[in-house]
């Protein structure tokens, strides 16, 4: 329930701090003084839209911080540990908090912690459910009748099962469809991929290959100069050889001997003996490597010729497919995977099809049990609503829902059928569609009999009724008055109220009153003792002139009402 309220700066509020009891709390006063400005501050602190409007014209910010005791909540409980918030598990409080600034930048916090707005909603839906008195006209709608219809059957999961297995269905025959549409493309791809595979197969190109083959064919082509400048060097470099010059390595072994037959003076003469001797023991060393070179190498135009091909064939298909040769065998291998899976796209034709039916299946199984559950609420729904309306002295008049069947036996996310409240007036009048029937007073005390109803049924521990009683005769208020505080015996019920005798069956009264000191106006709430709130009850009966009669009166209705 709620147990305390605090508000700053919130219109004509500076400060406000409020506790709340169990039981019915009725808030009453003037028109103007701010009754409904506690039902806005609540809704404001539970994620409602903030307007920088409604801030204090002295002030920068506005903040709200309302006090749950959710002990015996375990919805609300169970939401704030799925989303990770904090609670104290002792004494069951639960602290919901929210600032705007002129900005328009809003903040919310749960225990401390912050919250988005739409976190703030989702918990304010757990612990509160406000009915206004503009809730007659929400009545008119099909779809509100619906929800008032299904919250009370209490088969919420039924509901959203239904919802489920709808788009599950949905979403199979968007498949299905997006298969059927493309199928032609997808097989004129699946013969495409299946011939270039095929081409890349033939080819048969392992990775790396291009590179080793551009390197063979380069020295393939090269082999005939290759061969002849090598035997050329062979000449100038060994001494075997048969050229007139004196051969580098003869020349180097003469060279090094003449050096070594000199007296050992050191210096530059030992460094360029070392240099000499080094350079002889290399050009040895490379006339061994040619020789072994010319001695395994030979011509070979066949084989060059096979490269050539080869290297040819992976050119153009390497242009063909737009991607640099050695990206062949990747690129057969992504081509190999997807005519792997369109190769499926037969079977899994068959899959998407056998998919729609097992949904459709579930679907209906759902649906259908859904459209028992509902037939049977309905029954139990319009016999409640016909006894509350009895109570409101229209015991003429009652409801019946009607289930009316989709057109063309349409699915939808909310069942094979709609719902619509059908009302008749008078004795011996047929039903008719509400808003069709019922005049404004009529509509009011429907809505709120069916109110009553819903309330009966909630699961919401704190129910806000903000005047239901417009427009209703002082008899008809007294019974108001007494379903509220039969609903406040279950749970915690906040009224505003313009009416005395609703008033008067209150557990907690709070007078909103406004005042004004130099230019600055102030609203703020009372709580009334007895003596106060007889003085109120007064008011509200008589007007502002208070005489000894509707004081008396007062007295009397408190006595009566509070012995209920």
């Amino acid at each position: 329930m709620l147990t305390s309220l605090v508000i700053n700066n919130f219109t004509l509020v500076s400060r406000l701090e409020q506790e709340f009891g169990a039981g019915m709390t009725v808030i009453t006063g003037e028109t103007g003084a701010g009754k409904s400005l506690i039902l806005d501050a609540l809704g404001l602190a539970l994620g409602d839209r903030g307007d920088t409007d409604r801030i204090r014209l002295d002030a920068e910010r506005v903040e709200v911080a309302a006090s749950f005791d959710i002990g015996a909540n375990r919805a609300a409980q169970s939401w704030l540990d799925e989303q990770g918030f904090e609670r104290d598990t002792d004494s069951g409080e639960c602290l919901v908090r929210r600032n705007l600034n002129r900005e328009g930048r809003s903040r919310g916090y749960v225990n401390g912690q912050p919250a988005t707005m739409a976190q703030l909603r989702d918990l304010g839906g757990l612990i509160i459910d406000i009915h206004n008195q503009h809730e007659h006209q929400s009545l008119l709608s099909r779809e509100h009748q619906r929800d008032l219809l299904d919250d009370f059957g209490g088969y919420a999961k039924l509901r959203d099962t239904v919802a489920e297995s709808y788009h599950d269905w949905s979403a199979a025959r968007k498949a299905r469809d997006h298969w059927r549409n493309n199928s032609g493309e997808i097989s004129e791809r699946r013969d495409l991929l299946s011939f270039q595979t095929q081409e890349l197969e033939q080819l048969g190109l392992a990775e790396g290959e291009i590179e080793t083959l551009e390197k063979e064919q380069l020295l393939l082509s090269n082999a005939e100069s290759i061969l002849r400048n090598c035997q050329l060097v062979l000449q100038l470099c060994d001494d075997s050889g048969d050229s007139e010059a004196l051969p580098a390595l003869s020349a180097l072994n003469k060279a090094c001997t003449m050096l070594e037959a000199l007296p050992q003076v050191g210096g530059a003469i030992e460094e360029a003996g070392k240099l000499l001797d080094s350079a002889r023991i290399q050009v040895a060393e490379a006339v061994t490597e040619i020789q072994q070179h010319l001695n395994s190498s030979e011509l070979d135009p066949e084989r060059l010729a096979q490269i050539e091909e080869r290297l040819s064939l992976a050119y153009q298909l390497a242009r063909k497919h737009k991607i640099k040769a050695e990206e062949l065998p990747a690129h057969l291998r992504a081509l190999g995977k997807e005519l792997a899976q369109l190769e499926t796209t037969g079977a899994d034709g068959e899959d998407l099809e056998e998919q729609v039916r097992h949904s459709e299946t579930q679907y209906l199984k759902a649906a259908e049990k859904l459209s028992k559950s509902r037939n049977k609420a309905a029954k139990a729904f319009a016999t409640a609503v016909n006894g509350q309306l009895k109570d409101l002295a229209m015991g003429g008049a009652s409801i019946e829902v009607g289930l009316n069947t989709n057109e063309g036996n349409r699915y939808s996310p909310n069942g094979l059928e709609s719902v619509e409240f059908l009302v008749s007036t008078n004795p011996g009048q047929a039903h008719r569609a509400l808003a069709k029937v019922a005049s404004g007073g009529e509509l009011s005390r429907i809505s709120l009999a069916i109110q009553v109803v819903a309330a009966e049924n909630s699961s919401i521990p704190v129910l806000v009724f903000d005047e239901v009683d417009v427009g209703v005769g002082g008899a008809t208020a007294s019974v108001i008055g007494k379903l509220l505080c039969k609903l406040g015996q279950s749970g915690q019920i906040l009224c505003i109220s313009h009416q005395a005798q609703v008033a008067s069956y209150a557990q907690h009264h709070l007078l909103a009153c406004k005042s004004q000191t130099d230019k600055v106006t102030e609203s703020e709430l009372v709580l009334l003792d007895e003596t106060a709130r007889a003085r109120e009850i007064a008011r509200m009966l008589g007007g502002e002139e208070l005489t000894p009669a509707t004081l008396s009166h007062a007295q009397e209705m408190l006595k009566a009402s509070q012995s209920f």
